[in-house]
């Protein structure tokens, strides 16, 4: 007797599918890329769009930092909402002035009142920001060439200032601005530290004082640890600096600064309440790496009264 073969065997074999091709997505447009209200005629002239209006692959990522960046600040200047004679922004070691002219194009244009001063040493780089807002006619931008601390001296500049950014100014141009940050009141700090030399320098004199003195020398005994930990104790110093002179300070990266390692982000909110804990932990850094004569220099403002 026979058994009829399982469903599985009489099955046919099955039949090979006809391969579909993926569809492709359509290339990104430059909607997709800008801003609503944004000038193509500024970004041409940044040179963050082509001649012809084409975003390539290196001025996509170029755009997407500074928007990146315009994103922090533009929810402070949110914050600060209508100020009697509008608010004002100084951008220090401001280059060729990317920042400042997005903000000018994406905020301010659209107020009817506030002005942005953009600060740089580079007597070029003043003269063609100078030239490009005459340009566009963005009547209230104002560029001076000045270093960050002359700055603070300046009749060109207001006597408040609502907020102060400092994208990679240079070692001590970052506590220059933050002096003037001080000086001037004003609400909000933006900073990106760059090339923060100083501290690593006065660590390297006093080594071997420090050496035979504490085991916590070793973490810059190498000269590449001294300029690594240079930094680091640099950017601490100036938050702990910040919180005892009556602000709140936030620390985060810049996600997609790809070119530089120099990406921390430093955002101090001003609240008048001065720390005096933390008055004490700067005093106490200081003396433990060997850094009290910086308590004449960049720590003028250090008073014994913070609480």
């Amino acid at each position: 007797m026979t058994h009829p073969k399982p469903e599985s065997a009489q099955r046919s074999k099955p039949v090979a599918k006809l391969a579909t091709k993926p569809v492709a997505k359509a290339p990104p447009t430059l909607a997709d890329d800008i801003r609503p209200g944004q000038s193509i005629e500024l970004l041409k002239e940044l040179h963050i769009l082509t001649r012809d209006g084409k975003l390539n692959q290196d001025s996509r990522r170029k755009l997407k930092q500074v928007y990146h960046l315009y994103q922090f600040i533009e929810k402070l200047l949110l914050e600060l909402g209508d100020q009697p004679s509008g608010i004002t922004l100084a951008d220090h070691g401001a280059g060729k002035s990317y920042l400042g002219f997005i903000l000018y194009d994406l905020f301010f244009k659209q107020l009817a009142q506030g002005h942005i001063y953009g600060i740089e040493t580079r007597p070029e780089l003043v003269l063609k920001s100078r030239e490009l807002a005459q340009r566009l006619g963005f009547e209230r931008m104002s560029f001076l060439n000045l270093t960050v601390a002359e700055s603070a001296q300046s009749d060109q500049l207001p006597a408040r200032i609502d907020v102060v950014t400092a994208l990679h100014a240079c070692d001590t141009a970052t506590d220059d601005a933050i002096a003037f940050g001080l000086q001037k009141q004003a609400r909000f700090m933006v900073l990106v530290p760059c090339c923060q030399a100083e501290v690593a320098r006065v660590l390297s004199q006093h080594k071997a004082l420090s050496l035979s003195r504490t085991p916590l020398s070793e973490l810059w005994r190498h000269p590449l640890h001294t300029r690594e930990m240079g930094s680091q104790i640099t950017n601490v110093l100036r938050c702990l600096y910040l919180e005892a002179c009556g602000y709140q300070v936030t620390v985060t990266e810049l996600v997609g600064w790809e070119h530089s390692l120099k990406n921390e982000l430093i955002i101090a909110r001003h609240t008048g309440q001065k720390k005096r804990a933390a008055a004490e932990r700067l005093r106490a850094l200081l003396d433990e790496f060997g850094l009290s004569p910086l308590l004449d220099t960049r720590f003028k403002q250090l008073g014994s009264d913070s609480n």
